[in-house]
């Protein structure tokens, strides 16, 4: 019983208080008032009420300087983060914010953690925070760039695929292409199959490397079947009556030297107009 007496006379006593602070500010609507820890009387959070919210001057420490910050009490230390990345180029995510030696999050509201007009504050830089930022950077720059390089080797293959269509137009009206332009283009084809496989990409640029590597693939199979087809339509060529009639002279005339060469060979040795050949020895005594 006794017990109880107390708790309801303390209760009494902390009702007394925040009635008293209400009627000190002299507002007419003071049930939208409500008193913080710390003793700070602010606006009730979510009241529809129009009365303004206190402004507070904080002190901010960072290395050898101070700031003094205007902020609204009810601010979070989010906002207060944001405004001190302006006043000393720290990323707001890259701040720690001490106050009663203990590390406060964004998400918390310097009301409710005790923060008053002229209150200190100590802002310490997370370097694990800003290596992660550095890293996160590094990463997206590179995957800009690849993406970059892929559009543009896109572009390229969508250029020469034309001329491989070109190619393949004109062999299929039974004409023979020129086996340079084949050869030029596997060869271009082939130097962008290289950088392809010379990218190293992440997520969804992985599909997008895929696809444009077995386009490459397709368009060099593609020449290789037209050259093979020139190749076809040579050896046709060769076996036409004409020129079949013109191998055949061709190897009648190599015969026929081929003979006159063994002639001159098997020729008897003639006489010389100069001296004559005998078998009569001449002796000598």
């Amino acid at each position: 019983m006794v017990c109880l007496s107390s708790n309801l006379t303390e209760s009494n006593k902390i009702n007394a208080e925040m009635e008293a602070k209400k009627s000190s500010v002299g507002y007419s609507n003071a049930e939208h008032l409500e008193v913080r820890p710390g003793g700070m009387l602010v606006q009730k959070r979510g009241s529809d009420s129009r009365l303004p919210v206190p402004t507070i001057k904080v002190k901010v420490k960072y290395g050898s300087q101070s700031r003094h910050i205007s902020i609204s009490s009810q601010a979070s230390f989010g906002e207060l983060k944001k405004m001190l990345a302006e006043h000393t180029g720290i990323h707001h995510e890259e701040q720690k914010l001490i106050y009663k030696k203990k590390e406060r999050d964004s998400k918390s509201y310097l009301d409710v953690a005790g923060v008053k007009d002229g209150s200190k504050l100590l802002l310490v830089e997370d370097i694990a925070i800003r290596e992660k930022r550095c890293l996160e950077k590094l990463k997206n720059a590179n995957i800009e760039k690849t993406s970059k390089s892929l559009t543009n080797i896109s572009s390229e293959v969508d250029k020469f695929a034309q001329q491989v269509t070109a190619l393949e137009a004109t062999a299929s009206k039974g004409r023979k292409v020129s086996e340079v332009d084949v050869d030029n283009l596997t060869g271009i084809l082939m130097t962008i199959l290289v950088k392809l496989d010379e990218l190293i990409v992440e997520g969804d640029l992985k599909l997008q490397k895929r696809t444009q590597e077995k386009r490459v693939q397709k368009y060099i199979e593609n020449l290789d079947k037209l050259k093979l087809n020139n190749s076809v339509t040579s050896n046709k060529g060769d076996h036409s009556p004409l020129k079949k009639k013109e191998k055949e002279k061709e190897k009648e005339n190599s015969v026929n030297q081929l003979q006159a060469k063994e002639k001159q060979r098997n020729l008897p040795l003639k006489q010389s107009g100069s001296f004559v050949i005998t078998t009569r020895w001449e002796t000598f005594e």
